[in-house]
């Protein structure tokens, strides 16, 4: 045991029992201990410990670790990129440069980073990791050229591991943390002890990272570290929606945000940032950096969350748009994230970056200020309207039949059925049983049958007479059920509807053709599929409904120019889209005169028909991200164009630029202006 250097530290506390060995353990063993590590970075353990996690553990945790790549996304902005830049104009300093970059290697070990959310510690230890190797090229320069023997190189590093601070509320994975930040330490001093040419370990541990194994919507931060020491926040907070939060989850919600308003709208994630601005009020020169679900930044959350926290004097001064979050686990989930950078009381340009790809790399640009929506505009926030624009229709959701029946089946499990609603089996199978009920079947369409094609039936029974009724058995046996399931539940507007089975509870059908817009949509497709629909198809309340449509008005929703606008106000169904009457009442439409809207309406004609021509294919196919047809990509395309210079002339290079227009129009307009005279239209232009 002599041969043994003493580690001490707190990782060897407690007593740990020896775990019983076989022949096969000890040879496992032998091997990794035989194996390079060297090269391997600690941060691999977080992966590992996500690839052994329960699925539903993992999600019920919002747990979802990270590469190296997607976290130098966040400290890269927040802090490194910044320290990187200075060392390099210290480096070509002539005079005084020793003395300031001595000064510089000081401020490093003065930086204090707290992760509320560490997990495994991935962020925290890369993030001590570049902090190292920027202190060892700064060591490197101030010794470059010397030639006097450094006999004691541990004098030489300032920067050590109890900068480092974390909450995490799985004690493996935080035992997991401090590990991992010793095992980052010990290979920078390997990598300092190469640059110098002599041995450096610190061994005995004397220093620790400080990982409290607690839950961070419970605990004071302060207690963790003084907010007067802090200088940035960091971390990937857990991504649970609000559909998925257990007991704990909501209580903790509650202790954040309290109970009042819509906070309880807001997604998990959101009690990080709450927390961690009203910390940040005690020492405002903190930054603060989270990766986050992108619905924080769109529809009804922005507008939620954010006027709270500018309130706190925090301002965006670097975010990440749009991308997807990579996984090194096995079993990784496919998220779409942002990052949000804050800062406070800091004038300065701001930093934006932007993906062409949601899988690519990101391209940055320098911007005078960041809204809530991640775009360079004034903060705006898209509050809800009910009404849309003067002078267009209104868009509203389709009937709702409320025809479930929650029944004991012959096993003796429940199940619920659905009586007005049949889908293609179903309705075959009824029509075996009494083909007479063939007249009052018609086509029930709501999002996703409209996309996938597969579209289903119902019974629309509200103009049938009591003898009709009466005389089909199915139908009477159907409406039993309805009346059933009606009368079982709790709202008391459907038990009301029980009276009157035959009927939908909420009977919003048009009686003409009318626009269709799927309410949820993939967020893999670059349109939305809107399509004009037959008075005799009943559309659901998943679907979107505009009455009497006039297809310049179809040209214009589905634009490139709209469904930027989508994009960015639009909530999500996960991660899918969820359109809303908000997003075409609150959109700011183009002033358009006759002739533009006979060029819209061909342009619309022009996409109908390129569907029409790729027939038998569904939506689905058609509108598919990679697989999109020829003759439809072509015509959407001319519309986009036709779109935009309705807008102005010059040309729209990216989708940020489009909404960045929009917002500006939104703001500059009291009242969005549709149908005018060419007059009218130059006068509006110029304004615009």
């Amino acid at each position: 045991m002599a041969q043994f250097p003493y580690v001490n530290g707190d990782l060897f506390k407690t007593s740990t029992r020896i775990p019983d060995f076989n022949r096969s353990m000890r040879e496992a063993l032998l091997e990794v201990s035989a194996f390079d590590w060297s090269p391997i970075s600690p941060a691999i353990f977080g992966s590992l410990f996500q690839s052994v996690m329960d699925r539903a553990e993992r999600r019920r945790q919002g747990a979802h670790y990270t590469t190296e790549k997607n976290i130098l996304k966040v400290i890269g902005p927040l802090f490194l990129d910044e320290l990187r830049a200075e060392f390099e104009r210290l480096k070509a300093l002539r005079i005084a440069k020793i003395a300031r970059l001595t000064e510089f290697q000081e401020r490093l070990s003065k930086l204090r980073f707290l992760d509320p959310a560490c997990g495994c510690g991935n962020f925290l230890v890369i993030a001590y990791r570049e902090l190292r190797l920027l202190e060892l090229d700064v060591l490197t320069e101030i010794f470059a050229g010397k030639d006097q023997l450094i006999l004691d190189v541990s004098a030489l590093s300032k920067v050590d591991v109890d900068q480092f601070a974390g909450i995490e509320i799985g004690e493996f994975a935080s035992r997991i943390a401090e590990t991992a930040m010793w095992m980052m330490d010990h290979i920078m001093n390997s990598r300092l002890s190469l640059a110098f040419g002599k041995s450096y370990v610190r061994i005995p541990l004397r220093k620790s990272p400080v990982i409290r194994h607690d839950d961070a919507l419970d605990v004071a931060w302060e207690s963790v570290l003084p907010p007067a020491e802090c200088t940035h926040i960091l971390g990937n907070p857990p991504f649970i929606g609000h559909a998925l939060r257990d007991a704990d989850q909501k209580a903790g919600m509650h202790r954040v945000w309290g109970r009042d308003g819509q906070v309880n709208r807001l997604d998990y994630v959101t009690c990080w940032f709450k927390l961690a601005t009203d910390y940040a009020q005690k020492n405002r020169a903190i930054r603060i950096a989270f990766v986050s679900t992108n619905s924080i930044c769109q529809g009804e959350q922005a507008s939620i969350l954010w006027p709270q926290l500018f309130r706190s004097g925090a301002r965006i001064f670097f975010a990440h748009r749009t991308f997807e979050w990579l996984s090194e686990a096995r079993g990784k989930a496919a998220v779409h994230v942002i990052i949000v950078g804050l800062d406070f009381d800091r004038d300065g340009s701001r930093q934006i970056y932007d993906y062409d790809d949601v899988k690519g790399d990101p391209h940055m640009s320098i911007v005078p200020q960041i809204n809530s929506y991640l775009i360079s505009s004034p903060q705006i926030f898209i509050a809800a309207r009910s009404r849309p624009p003067a002078g267009m229709p209104k868009l509203f959701q389709g009937s709702k039949p409320a025809d479930g029946a929650r029944l004991k089946g012959p096993n003796g499990k429940y199940v619920t059925t659905s009586n007005l609603i049949l889908d293609e089996e179903d309705r075959k199978a009824a029509l075996a049983r009494d083909p007479g009920i063939a007249k009052w079947l018609r086509p029930y369409v709501g999002g996703q049958e409209l996309i996938s094609g597969k579209w289903r039936w119902c019974l629309w029974l509200k103009n049938a007479t009591p003898a009709e009724l009466k005389s089909s058995p199915e139908i009477q046996e159907r409406l039993a059920r309805v009346k059933h399931g009606r009368l079982k539940s709790p709202t008391d507007s459907v038990r009301e509807f029980a009276a009157t089975p035959w009927v939908f509870t909420q009977d919003r059908q048009p009686s003409s053709s009318y626009l269709a817009v799927p309410e949820v949509s993939s967020e893999t497709r670059e349109y939305i599929p809107i399509c004009v629909l037959d008075e005799n198809v009943i559309g659901s309340n998943k679907l979107l409904i505009l009455p009497k449509p006039e297809l310049w008005i179809m040209a214009l929703l589905t634009s490139a120019m709209h469904m930027a606008w989508m994009r960015t106000v639009a909530g999500r169904l996960e991660s899918r889209y969820s359109y809303a009457p908000n997003v075409y009442n609150s959109f700011p439409w183009p002033v358009v005169d006759d002739a533009d809207k006979t060029k819209l309406e061909a342009s619309a004609k022009a996409i109908v028909a390129a569907r029409e021509a790729c027939a038998p294919a569904t939506l689905e196919d058609m509108y598919d991200a990679g697989g999109m047809p020829v003759e439809v990509r072509k015509a959407h395309k001319a519309n986009d164009r036709l779109v935009d210079r309705l807008y102005r002339k010059e040309r729209f290079a990216t989708e940020r630029e489009r909404v960045e227009h929009l917002f500006n129009l939104f703001q500059t307009r009291s009242a969005p202006l549709v149908v005018a005279s060419r007059k009218e239209k130059r006068k509006s232009g110029k304004k615009s």
